[in-house]
This record gives structure tokens, sequence and C-alpha cells, in this order.
């Protein structure tokens, strides 16, 4: 297959677009490097430098006529949306719209989207939340997952586009992001390897659905052949609280220092994880990493990561 892939130099994009690379399939990346990196990019892949609201983005599907549209480019810090709104949307919005337009108009047979389980059921009233669970989005970046998810429709009903939408808890592993005000896994790794303060908002024991990006890169693959117009949660059904997070990584890396703890931020949810039944039915997928084994994978990708960096 010709696969497309927007935020294909981001942590979760990347390591998608290693997966299509490796089973075969040609691949092009989009990214405009905000936040992606290109030590990330697979050489393999052809790289836009591109951002996905730029007029331009028909004249690369012009150029690749992908089968695929794989759509991971976003505004992912909720924070962000909370205090520039009018971005998020521009981003998140207007710029999925575009890249719909051009999947019309150059023949595209599916997309993909990663759409956000954690953020857009709010603070469910029954957990794990499933798909049927009211939508509730409580900050402006949940809300334009939720436009994002509603427009896939809409043009799906307007003009047979096909689509699976997968609804992500909270990613970790590998190449994320340590430095951005998402990503606390990513973030204990760096300031835990670097012996540096840990800061905890709130009283740390918020709960999520941490789920691995390998076991999130599966989901992709096995989206390109299933799940057609379905919205799928993808996530362990497991709440862990950050300050289990704290405690499994401090032992995971040998971190003698307490959590300093701070007050919580505008815009986070207390308690959210997810039910994960549909993903089997539909897509014969289930999380295979559990969070131990996860922590440590991703501890250790961190703890090489800062040797490199210092040689």
């Amino acid at each position: 297959m010709r696969i497309l892939v927007t935020g294909g130099a981001g942590f979760i994009g990347s390591n998608i677009v290693d997966a299509y690379i490796d089973a075969g399939h040609e691949v092009a990346v989009i990214d405009n490097l905000s936040n992606g990196k290109e030590e990330n990019l697979n050489p393999k892949a052809r790289f836009y430098k591109i951002d996905i609201r730029s007029p331009e983005i028909d004249l690369v599907f012009a150029k690749e006529k992908p089968d695929i549209l794989n759509h991971h480019a976003a505004q992912i810090d909720v924070r962000k949306s909370v205090n520039d709104p009018i971005y998020d949307a521009g981003v998140n919005v207007t710029g999925m719209i575009g890249l719909l337009q051009s999947s019309i108009k150059h023949v595209v047979k599916k997309v993909i989207f990663a759409s956000s389980g954690g953020a857009i059921y709010g603070e469910p009233k029954v957990l794990p939340a499933d798909e049927d669970t009211p939508l509730d989005p409580l900050a402006p970046y949940a809300a334009s997952k939720v436009a994002g998810e509603y427009y896939l429709k809409c043009f799906g009903n307007l003009h047979g586009l096909k689509h699976t939408t997968l609804r992500y808890g909270n990613v970790y592993g590998p190449r994320q992001d340590p430095f951005g005000e998402a990503g606390v896994i990513a973030i204990f790794c760096n300031a835990m390897h670097g012996n540096k303060e840990v800061k905890i908002f709130g009283t740390g024991e918020q709960l999520r659905d941490y789920v691995y990006v390998g076991d999130v890169v599966r989901a992709n693959v096995l989206a390109l052949g299933r799940g057609d117009n379905e919205e799928v949660n993808i996530g362990t059904g497991i709440g862990t609280s950050v300050n289990e997070l704290y405690a499994r990584l401090k032992d995971i890396i040998g971190y003698q220092k307490d959590a300093v703890y701070h007050p919580p931020r505008q815009g986070e949810l207390e308690k959210t994880y997810l039910a994960n039944a549909k993903a089997n039915e539909v897509l014969g997928w289930e999380p295979l990493v559990d969070i131990q084994r996860g922590l440590e994978l991703t501890a250790e990708f961190f703890r090489e990561k800062l040797v490199r960096e210092k040689v």
C-alpha cells in the first residue's frame, strides 16, 4: 500500500512509520517538525516538511497518490489548548478538514485517525469507559478531537470515505518528548536519570490509562485492513495513578529523591481509563505490554539516550 502519515516524525507517528515500512508498505511523511524530530524519520520514507494547514498539502497528495491517510499530526497539549483555543482548533480542526478535502480529491481509500480516548469522555460516570460513553470534552483539545471525529464521519457520509478512529489512552514509550507539557512518563524518566527534581501536580492520585507505544503501533497496522467506519478505544482497561508511576520508575531507575508536589493544573481530568473489548472484536487487538514492562523499556530508552548525549 501507499501510505501518507502526518506527524510521521513525532513520537507515535514515527514508530508507526517504521512498522509500515517493515511490513513492506510505501510510506511518505508530512511533518512541520514543530514537535517531531528529524532523528525519528525513517530513511526509507519520503519526507515533506510542511504544516498540515498549508495549501501545499494538496501537492503532496497529488504526487504521492496514497491509498491510506494515517493522520497523527496534532496540537496535543491540553493546557496549551486552554490558553490558545484558536490555535488548537486551527491545527486540529481546520488542518484536518484540509486533509480530508485532499483525500476526497485524490481518491484516498481510507483514513486512520488518532483521537483521544483519554480526553473526549471527560470524567466518565462508569469506568472503564467504552465507546458508547457520552462524549463530554472538558478542554478545547478534547473538543477539537471530537470535532475531528465528526468531520471524518461527515466526509464518510458525503463521499464514501472509509475511516477507523483510534481513541488512544495515554501513550508512552521510546521517542516520547521529555521536554513538552504532555507525557508524564517521559518527563519523569528524563528527570530521574538526570537526578533532577520530579514534579507532581495535584495529589498524584489522578488515574490514566497508560498504553505502550508498541501496542498502539500494532493497532495502526491492524487498522489498515480492519475496523472500517468504527471508533475504537486503544487502552489497557486499567487506571494507573501518577503516584504509582513515580514509585515504579523510582524503583526501576534507582532514583533517591522525593517528588515535589505542586498545585493541580487547569483542564486536567481526575480519573479516566478505557474499555478495550471492541478493539479485540473489530481489530483483533489487545495490549501485550503491561505497565511494569513498558516502564522498564521506556526507562532504558532514556538511559541510553542520556549516555549517547554525553559522548
